[in-house]
């Protein structure tokens, strides 16, 4: 039996790794809505800096959860979006939110 429980909390502990990071579950949020470049990522969070915002996004791509997007334009354009397996994600986001509103009092 404790083996069974070790392995899943593995399992568990493996996932939240995947957005663990003080901005990734907003970043996840709000690229579930639309596709987003960088300037707007960072508008809309405007407590991270360009340093940790970078360093996010490089992390969440290297994850496989979102895909970057260059096009060659001047000035140059970036476009972030959820891959197939970020979007995965988008109804245990959902679930999570809705806990947090049933716990709130």
């Amino acid at each position: 039996m404790e083996n069974k429980l070790y392995h899943a909390e593995c399992g568990v502990n493996a996932a939240i790794a995947l957005f663990s990071g003080r901005w990734k579950v907003i970043i996840l949020h709000m690229l579930s809505k639309n596709t987003r470049r960088f300037g707007e990522i960072q508008a809309r969070i405007p407590a991270v800096s360009k340093k940790v915002l970078t360093e996010q996004l490089k992390e969440l791509e290297a994850d496989g959860l979102i895909s970057r997007k260059e096009y060659k334009e001047l000035p140059p354009r970036v476009e972030y979006a959820l891959t197939h397996f970020g979007k995965s994600l988008c109804p245990l986001l959902a679930d999570i939110a809705a806990w947090k509103r049933k716990t709130i009092l």
